[in-house]
């Protein structure tokens, strides 16, 4: 049994079972088999052989090479998550990541939209109401009014949708419930009403012309076309209006908690970022108000 059958096992076990997106589980693929091939691993004793000193060896490589050590920590994480699964079916004894440890990184502040840019009117107004463009246009408020991830929303079928809420399957299977406002919930039932024309079988909620499910580099490029004509961010992807999501609720006063469940995540750490960005909106809300704080 070859090791890439055993990489081909794993990487449907993130699929099916850790129900990742396609374009995760390719990270994944790709930093693998870079790994395979800078180890010269082509049988399972070799496999079974991985060791501390060939992580460090491949970690020093990679930065030898000019990868940033965000990229390195990606790849690394790939390989720690490969190991603790070949460690539970008994494809590996040890654990090689005990010794190794991986290059610190600087905390970036996530890219956001402003406010300013993203009134709904000017939303509205972008997309032709057709069923294409109502479609694309309730894809870019999903994300900013939710602030689910990609995968998520390609997955919402029709059922999910309730008058005043949606519900969307996230991470490790876990299913969260998220309110939407009046407005949204109207345009949802008039993208329905479009979509029924098209007579499609298919049960998610956004599909194309065709009739068939919608893929995530169409997301990608309706996020970054509507993000290019509306902003000068470098950086246009869904995770950005995700991010842009629960930058503009904490400054506007939501908990910590409550963003955390609204976003799906398994603890406040991941959470806790946002603080910074809401923190910096106080410190523009203090100068402005407070009497020592004004600037003369």
């Amino acid at each position: 049994m070859a090791p890439f059958f055993v990489l081909n096992q794993f990487l449907d076990y993130l699929s099916t079972e850790k129900r990742f997106s396609e374009h995760t589980v390719t990270a994944y693929q790709n930093d693998l088999k870079q790994f395979f091939e800078f180890s010269e691993i082509d049988d399972l004793l070799k496999l079974a052989e991985i060791n501390h000193q060939l992580i460090r060896l491949w970690l020093v490589g990679m930065i030898d090479a000019g990868l940033s050590n965000k990229t390195v920590n990606r790849k690394l994480s790939s390989l720690r998550s490969f190991v603790k699964w070949c460690q539970k079916n008994a494809y590996l004894n040890q654990n090689p990541f005990k010794k190794v440890v991986a290059p610190k990184i600087s905390k970036r502040l996530p890219v956001f939209v402003k406010e300013s840019e993203l009134e709904y009117a000017k939303v509205d107004d972008y997309f032709s109401d057709d069923f294409k463009g109502l479609r694309n246009l309730l894809i870019i408020e999903l994300f900013y009014q939710t602030g689910i991830r990609l995968s998520e929303l390609i997955n919402i079928k029709i059922s999910d949708i309730q008058n005043h809420s949606i519900k969307v399957l996230g991470k490790r299977n876990k299913e969260r419930v998220i309110p939407i406002s009046n407005k949204l919930s109207q345009k949802i039932q008039e993208y329905i009403n479009l979509r029924e024309n098209l007579n499609s079988g298919e049960q998610n909620l956004f599909i194309r012309e065709n009739g068939k499910k919608i893929y995530e580099k169409l997301v990608y490029r309706i996020i970054n076309i509507y993000l290019s004509s509306h902003t000068n961010l470098e950086k246009r992807s869904p995770h950005v209006l995700r991010h842009t999501f629960a930058t503009h609720m904490m400054n506007n006063g939501v908990g910590l908690e409550v963003l955390k469940n609204l976003l799906g995540h398994a603890d406040l750490t991941a959470t806790q970022v946002y603080t910074h960005n809401s923190f910096s909106q106080l410190t523009n809300i203090y100068s402005q108000a407070h009497p020592r704080g004004q600037k003369k």
